[in-house]
């Protein structure tokens, strides 16, 4: 098996109201729907969604709405769920991983991943949701 290089979106607040793949349920979101546009079109071997519920997402994944975000939760629960998230990345033979996530979603992963040696990039690091609507726009045309 080949080493792989990964994109990972995270999960959004607004989702559709029925049970539909991942990479649907997210779509009422503006910036989920131009990051994941986006991420199809770069050259990653896999990507994949990260949710405050269901942890790892293949983006075909048939899924119910909820309602739960990593932005309430306490330390040691996002704590938790990365190390859930680790043990289902660790399964897939990832080389590098670019983030197109927020910092809860990512900040105890990265460190898990570095003592893999698994290279953590984050290509948007430090624009906000504008700024990053602004690059998706201007990346997509």
């Amino acid at each position: 098996m080949k080493n792989i290089k990964i994109a990972l979106i995270s999960c959004t607040k607004l989702k559709q109201f029925y049970p539909c793949e991942a990479q649907e349920m997210y779509l009422l979101s503006q910036l989920f729907k131009k990051a994941s546009y986006y991420i199809k079109r770069q050259n990653y071997d896999k990507w994949f969604i990260l949710s405050a519920k269901y942890g790892l997402l293949n983006p075909n994944d048939i899924i119910e709405p909820y309602d739960l975000t990593l932005n309430n939760m306490k330390s040691e629960d996002i704590k938790k769920w990365s190390q859930k998230v680790f043990n289902q990345l660790i399964n897939y033979n990832i080389y590098e991983i670019d983030f197109y996530t927020g910092e809860k979603y990512r900040k105890y992963l990265i460190l898990s991943l570095k003592e893999k040696n698994i290279i953590c990039n984050i290509p948007l690091k430090g624009l906000g949701i504008g700024q990053q609507l602004k690059f998706y726009k201007e990346a997509i045309i």
